[in-house]
């Protein structure tokens, strides 16, 4: 039964892109925008939407919420979209919809071959951020977690490791032995951290306890490099704006637990400068 769902969802999803491919990239980011902005309340609770969001905004009203929510899924369905022109966004015409803050701290981590973990969350078209760092010259590899529906798996690794990052590392201890394997050879790695993972610990996260992920405080204390935040936001339709933060240098005194909270520290700071791009529909403090 359950490869009978998936099977359905491959189907709609390849007929959907040979639709988008039909409309362009314009077009089809703004439709499936509205689109899921309708059908997106069906497959995720809005209580517990709402219930997220209270958590980073106590004091927002009801209006906002929802203001918020629609804005969400407005999102979510233009990143469905925009999946089918990833090719565009990397070295097509739609490469100079994306604008850099922070181009020299890349040109720097390229020139001088550091190492480096860049960390970010799922905002805005999340893909681009890994793409962009990887077109920039550096070498990378992405963490990543695979989908549920194997059939739509198969395509999304494919385009993934073709167009957005080669060396794609599955999240589990089969991925961490490449990841580190990669790491000896002076590869930096790029993953989100804002994601519930059961093989974390629990970090403060707007003022609760969250399961968060220590790969990068490993990595950090494995290896002694930096870490630098990434921020992608939605500017206009398809125009997007990529922030390279400046690299944050942790102490041998910093213990796992010290890094780990510092980065949901960060994490919060990007969702609260644009939570209308960040996914709320995960039930982050289960």
């Amino acid at each position: 039964m359950k490869y009978i769902k998936y099977f359905t969802q491959f189907i709609f999803v390849i007929i959907s892109y040979l639709v988008f491919k039909l409309l362009g990239p314009n077009l089809s980011s703004n439709l499936s925008g509205k689109i899921f902005e309708l059908i997106g309340p069906f497959f995720r609770s809005e209580k517990i939407i709402h219930k997220n969001i209270k958590k980073a905004f106590p004091n927002i009203n009801i209006s906002e919420l929802k203001v918020t929510t629609k804005l969400m899924w407005n999102n979510y369905g233009r990143v469905f979209a925009e999946f089918m022109f990833v090719k565009d966004f990397r070295s097509g015409k739609l490469a100079s919809n994306i604008k850099i803050e922070g181009l020299n701290i890349l040109k720097d981590i390229k020139l001088s071959n550091k190492q480096v973990i860049f960390i970010s969350g799922h905002f805005s078209n999340f893909e681009l951020m890994a793409m962009y760092i990887e077109k920039s010259g550096i070498n990378l590899s992405a963490i990543y977690r695979p989908l549920n529906n194997i059939f739509l798996n198969r395509i999304m690794e494919r385009v993934r490791k073709k167009y957005i990052c080669k060396n794609q590392i599955k999240k589990g201890i089969g991925g961490l032995k490449k990841l580190i394997n990669l790491k000896k050879k002076n590869f930096s790695t790029a993953l989100m951290i804002d994601q519930r993972v059961s093989e974390g610990i629990y970090a403060n996260f707007f003022n609760e306890k969250a399961l968060t992920t220590t790969i990068p405080a490993q990595l950090v204390k494995k290896f002694n490099i930096p870490v630098i935040p990434v921020f992608i936001e939605r500017i206009e339709g398809i125009k997007f704006r990529i922030t390279i933060k400046e690299p944050i240098k942790f102490s041998d005194h910093n213990t796992i637990e010290d890094i780990t909270s510092e980065l949901n520290k960060i994490l919060e700071k990007m969702i609260l400068n644009k939570p209308e791009d960040w996914i709320w529909s995960h039930n982050r403090w289960k």
